[in-house]
């Protein structure tokens, strides 16, 4: 008979078991550049849902602009995300945020380089990867009791993804397929950051 693997009920804190991290670009209302780093991203078919926390500058942007870029970062880029994690758009910061502190130029901040869009407004981050021009298609807001002393609740936010960029290194020749065995998203695990591992095997479905 086989051991029985040993298993036990937990509470963890978090539960960022291993999403990829990405920096969402938008614009302010006097036109600059905002990033906004995070990590509750799914996609299904042309559509990416994001996950943010209320009250950010990111969010606010979204809803008034309806529209960002959608930057995945690599396992190279996870400085450049630290960097940015503490930091805020807002002007002044708020309550909820203490121990953030208000940056202007995120971008030069995080040494990171801006690259102009062509369906959107927001610029996209040249060294990320892969870069998604969005538009929003939906926002749903959820109040969490047990963040009423923070920002009070989240909202996911549906965008339509417009036009799709990746590194030259990251496609295989001639088609539009992302090459898994090189294209390595930045993974945020129960925060921290790991970079993705080697390719273990193919589904049914994959076209290459």
């Amino acid at each position: 008979m086989q051991t029985p693997i040993p298993i036990r009920t937990i509470h963890p804190r978090i539960l960022y078991f291993g999403t990829p991290v990405l920096l969402i670009a938008t614009r302010n209302e006097d036109g600059s550049a905002n990033l906004t780093p995070m990590s509750s991203a799914w996609a299904l078919a042309d559509r990416i849902v994001l996950g943010l926390a209320e009250g950010g500058q990111g969010l606010a942007n979204l809803r008034r602009e309806r529209e960002c870029t959608l930057n995945v970062a690599g396992p190279e880029q996870w400085r450049a995300v630290e960097a940015l994690a503490p930091t805020t758009g807002c002007d002044p910061v708020p309550d909820w945020k203490a121990g953030y502190r208000h940056v202007a130029d995120k971008f030069a901040l995080a040494g990171l380089t801006p690259l102009p869009s062509e369906q959107v407004r927001a610029p996209r981050v040249a060294e990320c990867p892969l870069q998604m021009e969005a538009r929003v298609a939906a926002c749903h807001a959820r109040s969490v009791d047990d963040w009423k002393n923070d920002a009070g609740g989240f909202v996911t936010v549906e965008t339509e993804v417009l036009r799709v960029y990746a590194h030259e290194e990251m496609v295989l020749d001639g088609g539009n397929h992302i090459d898994p065995q090189r294209f390595r998203p930045l993974l945020y695990v129960f925060r921290h950051y790991v970079g993705g591992g080697p390719t273990l095997g193919r589904t049914f479905k994959a076209e290459v």
